[in-house]
């Protein structure tokens, strides 16, 4: 994983793509009189984590097309070399099409998720000789000429052909500008080259009186065993309100059976079909069509569905009525404001990379989940389907917290899609892509998700359309029942019931099945969602049997815990632990950024220490909700002090990875956010940036803008409670804007210096000496609750320069000062 420093004396971006004097161009023309920020979306930098991951690159796997907030159809451009888990990288690889759908910086597999039928203009070539398969045709694009603001992503071939793109939430607009409209303008349909080439069956079919062409294709899921079927709608006959252009020929084209890159072109047919194969063919083929325009400009319209090829085509009358693409564009625009508005700031007097990063994390953060309301192919309901939760351990921690604060509407049908997903196959989903179960992380945790929404929003369910009942049941099913295979979908519970912890070399006698490793980790998540169960029981009113089953269950983390383990000086880790009681050792360094003997902490077999993705020197502070329970644990107050500041100094942090996120807040528990706001600050300014390499790993389903949002903005939510940590923000003052109780709240640094906006900054005014709110005194330096930034008002902290007093203040006088636990009786 990279590290990128932020130079924030003079914004470093280094992405070839996008070129900063354009972004802040346009920031001037945005900024009114007063320096109100009048359009946030020129504030956005769609290429920040797109970088290759290959070769050690940081690899953020970000996608830079056109897409509307949570939109199934993400459209952009795809290039010839992996990894491109998005489709694109800020290289000069070669594109291979422009096509409808992408994942949005997740893992998964390296070729990338979706990348379905793709399109590509040609030129200079008679019909029945273009080249029309992958290899042939792909092209270069000119230097610099990828751009992209929300809505919008345009580049230019070497040639001089320009794409560009804008979209809907199912349907969109192509348009390819030739160089020389006196030549034939030809456009490739293609049927069967996703980004993993794994077409295992479909048809296309061509409309010649309509210019229509009609898709249909099975395809393997980017996270999963599963494949999936999808569809598109073309159409190539625009009003000539919208563009004058003329159909001249147009026909099929496929490889031969003897070789896949032998392709014949047939002018005369319309429709190809292929039987479905269990394994991915090599076959290319779709189909060609070839066009006359005055303006040389061809315009597409298409529309995706998973129902139909006549829903997509559909989805496109509906959503693109008028072939307007200005409409489009502002339309998809204005939703981006909608959203981005929510989080304001002063972006004349904050600092440049802080306002870039903030809105840049805005933007990827409401990227996915994906919309696919009116696109279930599995079962009939009223509720919304939402796809992409990919997969819910990157996402609870802090982009479901995030739309908490400003989106609940959203939030609220995400979670039904969750609440959905339980009455129609029995579990909370965890890990969905491409409609099909992925994989389950850790554990099931869709749970602190609906813990989260029960504590904060249960009061407004019902004006939400989400039935607390159901939520509820949700869980408790999830955490009581055994589904036959938890490795796609909740948890070994036979396990987690019998020991209070999931023993290591241990036969289920259920019969149930699994991938039996990550024991130690899969403890300490599993303790966390039964906390969310406990806090949904509480908020709920669901009675105090469920509440002291829950709540006493979820202290299982404590019983991994091997107080006999010794690492570098400190004693006490989480560790792997047999049926009987005894702990089987993995060094508390295997699976760090420094372990000196490599070891495999991935989701496989070969996992053999306990632990997913993560180190025991890092997963020995997970247990979020009951904090002074590690604190005493590890041996008090100053002991824990000196061990998180050797976790960070001995290079066990992992920038990029979940597990890792909450750790530079957890000096809070002790009464140091002193500490804190220094460590939040050489986080932020060591290892994210405004150039292509500017996420440490990749972005996960838009986990890692969410964790540098809340960065920013001096906060960091605790799962499933009302508190969320505060610290020492990285701008002036914010206001937040909740889309549901339409409140404004205001937060002001008195004090703030834009000294201390760096990885280690000189004596400045960063400490947090008191927070007043609404003309109040807070009980804590420590933490806020949801109702307060929620609320309306105005919230006011004040920082100093003096580290002495910062570290004498604690977290306050109050008796309820430092963050709750449960354990010590918080969360009440």
């Amino acid at each position: 994983m990279h590290e990128c420093e932020v130079d924030v004396s003079q914004s470093s971006m280094h992405s070839p793509t996008f070129a900063r004097v354009i972004l802040f161009g346009l920031l001037s023309k945005a900024l009114s009189a007063n320096g109100a920020s009048t359009n946030l979306t020129a504030l956005v930098n769609l290429f920040i984590g797109t970088a290759s991951g290959a070769n050690g690159g940081s690899g953020g796997n970000a996608f830079p097309g056109a897409a509307v907030p949570h939109a199934m159809a993400k459209v952009g451009i795809d290039v010839d070399t992996s990894p491109r888990q998005a489709g694109y990288i800020s290289d000069n690889s070669s594109i291979t099409g422009i096509s409808l759908m992408h994942d949005e910086g997740t893992g998964g597999n390296t070729n990338g998720g979706y990348g379905i039928f793709p399109l590509f203009p040609l030129t200079n070539c008679s019909f029945t000789s273009c080249p029309v398969g992958i290899d042939a045709r792909k092209a270069k694009r000119t230097a610099g000429a990828d751009a992209a603001t929300p809505g919008y992503f345009t580049t230019t071939f070497v040639n001089g052909l320009k794409l560009e793109a804008t979209s809907t939430r199912r349907a969109g607009l192509l348009r390819f500008t030739f160089p020389n409209p006196m030549v034939e303008m030809h456009v490739v349909v293609d049927l069967t080259h996703d980004l993993q080439r794994s077409f295992e069956g479909g048809s296309i079919n061509l409309i010649r009186s309509r210019g229509s062409v009609a898709l249909q294709g099975t395809f393997l899921q980017s996270y999963g065993t599963d494949n999936y079927t999808v569809f598109a709608c073309y159409d190539f006959l625009p009003p000539t309100t919208a563009n004058n252009q003329t159909l001249v020929a147009a026909g099929t084209f496929q490889s031969s059976p003897s070789s896949s890159t032998n392709i014949s072109i047939s002018p005369d047919q319309s429709s190809l079909t292929f039987p479905f194969t269990s394994s991915p063919s090599s076959v290319q083929a779709g189909v060609l069509l070839s066009f006359n325009s005055s303006t040389g400009v061809v315009l597409t319209r298409f529309g995706v569905s998973f129902i139909s090829s006549e829903q997509a085509c559909a989805n496109a009358q509906e959503e693109v009525p008028d072939w307007d693409w200005d409409l489009v564009q502002s339309a998809s625009r204005a939703k981006w404001e909608d959203v981005l508005e929510r989080v304001s700031i002063d972006v004349e007097k904050e600092n440049p990379t802080v306002v870039e990063l903030l809105y840049s994390s805005l933007y990827r953060a409401s990227l996915v989940p994906a919309n696919l309301t009116s696109e279930n192919p599995y079962w009939g309901s009223e509720s919304p389907f939402y796809d992409a939760l990919f997969c819910s351990w990157d996402t609870f921690r802090t982009v479901h917290p995030l739309l908490s604060l400003t989106s609940p509407r959203e939030w609220a049908e995400i979670v039904n899609a969750y609440i959905d997903g339980w009455r129609n196959t029995g579990y909370i989903p965890e890990c969905r892509a491409n409609t099909k179960a992925g994989y389950v992380q850790g554990g099931s945790d869709g749970m602190p998700i609906l813990g989260d929404f029960a504590v904060k929003y249960g009061a407004r369910a019902g004006e939400l359309g989400v039935s607390t009942d159901d939520l509820y049941q949700a869980l408790v099913d999830t955490a009581e029942n055994t589904p036959p295979d938890w490795y796609r979908v909740g948890r070994q519970n036979t396990a987690w019931k019998q020991f209070n912890y999931i023993p290591t070399a241990w036969v289920d006698p259920s019969g149930a099945t699994g991938l039996p490793t990550r024991e130690a980790s899969r403890t300490l998540e599993y303790a966390l969602g039964d906390f969310a169960v406990r806090q949904a029981a509480l908020t709920l009113g669901k009675g105090a049997a469920d509440i002291q089953l829950y709540g006493n269950r979820s202290l299982g983390f404590k019983n991994v815990w091997d107080q006999n383990v010794t690492s570098d000086g400190f004693t006490g880790f989480s560790q792997r632990r047999f049926e009987n009681g005894t702990f089987a050792f993995s060094p508390p360094d295997a699976c760090s950024p420094v372990d000196p003997t490599p070891h495999s902490c991935a989701r496989g077999t070969d996992n053999n220490v306990g632990f997913y993705e993560s180190s025991s020197w890092e997963m020995s502070f997970f247990a979020p909700h009951s904090m002074s329970t590690i604190v005493n644990l590890m041996g008090g107050a100053s002991t824990f002090v000196s061990r998180l500041d050797h976790y960070f100094s001995k290079g066990y942090f992992q920038a990029g990875n979940e597990p890792s996120f909450a750790i530079p807040w957890a000096y809070n528990y002790v009464g140091r956010p002193d500490l804190s706001a220094l460590r939040v600050r050489n986080v932020v300014f060591q290892n994210f940036g405004t150039g292509i390499n500017g996420i440490p790993g990749n972005d996960d389903s838009g986990a890692m803008a969410a964790l540098l949002t809340f960065h920013i903005l001096g906060l960091y939510p605790v799962p499933a409670t009302r508190q969320l940590l505060i610290g020492s923000p990285l701008v002036s003052s914010y206001t937040l804007y909740n889309n549901l109780f339409q409140t404004t709240t205001n937060i002001t640094v008195q004090g703030f210096d834009n000294a201390s906006l760096s990885a280690s900054p000189p004596m400045s005014r960063l400490f947090v000496k008191s927070i007043t709110i609404n003309g109040e005194p807070s009980e804590s330096l420590c933490w806020i609750s949801f109702d307060v930034i929620t609320g309306g008002g105005n919230i006011i902290i004040e920082v100093d320069d003096d580290p002495v007093s910062a570290s004498q203040r604690m977290c306050g006088n109050s008796a309820s000062a430092l963050p709750d636990s449960l354990e010590s009786g918080g969360f009440a």
